[in-house]
């Protein structure tokens, strides 16, 4: 297979770790949505893991971790036509757990890096992958964010605790939100991430909400997992409160 740390599978390039350095590989065509989707698997592989020694060693609250029944389905329960147009997302809002955060708008640095939210500056804030379909496109939206940091929980704490028909909802720059309903909360090896299944193409509405999860590897200081919450837009209503172009 040639270099270990990159594979395909089902035609998606799968980025398994960057152990020397840390860099995901830059998109070969500025356009290619697969391409940048395989770099963000990069992303999954260290956020939230370097973050979390004190808290693990001081003996915070340990994050809820997705259970069995929880599985559900990786596709949509229902609103397999719905869709919405194009539009940054603001913020997210997921009642389940608490969460309500502004979402960053994050792509590759100009050194290559795949971007991350800061443990220091934004550890309470989620972000949208950039290049990936707005939440409410037919396709895949991600949302990815830090699950603790050196002070304790962040934003995705408690994400693995969501369970399917919980609802999130997404705020968009033009006025709109989109309502997702949670179809399945699963949890993934880093090892064996299954890119396809979670960034493959879907004739729906999909949004992907991702953090570390799993057990935590005390020798190179990451999670060894990955939760991953799977959601389908249900609806979507108009909030004139919101201001387009946020």
């Amino acid at each position: 297979m040639g270099d270990p740390r990159r594979g395909r599978i089902a035609g998606l390039r799968v980025v398994i770790a960057w152990p020397e350095t840390g860099y995901a590989p830059l998109p070969k065509t500025p356009g290619s949505l697969r391409a940048r989707i395989a770099g963000f698997v990069g992303v999954l592989l260290i956020a939230g893991g370097t973050g979390a020694v004190i808290a693990a060693v001081s003996g915070q609250e340990h994050a809820p971790q997705p259970t069995l029944s929880a599985a559900g389905a990786t596709g949509p329960s229902a609103g397999r036509g719905l869709s919405v147009p194009r539009s940054p997302p603001v913020s997210i809002d997921i009642p389940a757990i608490d969460v309500n955060s502004k979402l960053l708008h994050l792509g590759v640095s100009p050194d290559g890096t795949i971007q991350v939210p800061s443990l220091n500056a934004t550890p309470g804030e989620a972000a949208w992958y950039k290049y990936s379909a707005t939440p409410g496109q037919i396709g895949v939206s991600v949302i990815e964010g830090h699950v603790d940091t050196y002070r304790g929980p962040a934003v995705f704490f408690r994400l693995g605790g969501l369970r399917p028909g919980d609802l999130v909802e997404v705020t968009l720059a033009d006025g709109i939100t989109a309502a997702f309903r949670v179809t399945g909360v699963r949890e993934y090896l880093k090892s064996k991430f299954p890119a396809k299944t979670i960034y493959g193409a879907t004739r729906y509405a999909a949004l992907r909400l991702i953090t570390c999860g799993g057990v935590f590897d005390y020798a190179t200081g990451h999670y060894l997992s990955s939760t991953v919450v799977f959601a389908s837009l249900t609806s979507s209503h108009r909030d004139d409160r919101s201001q387009s172009g946020l």
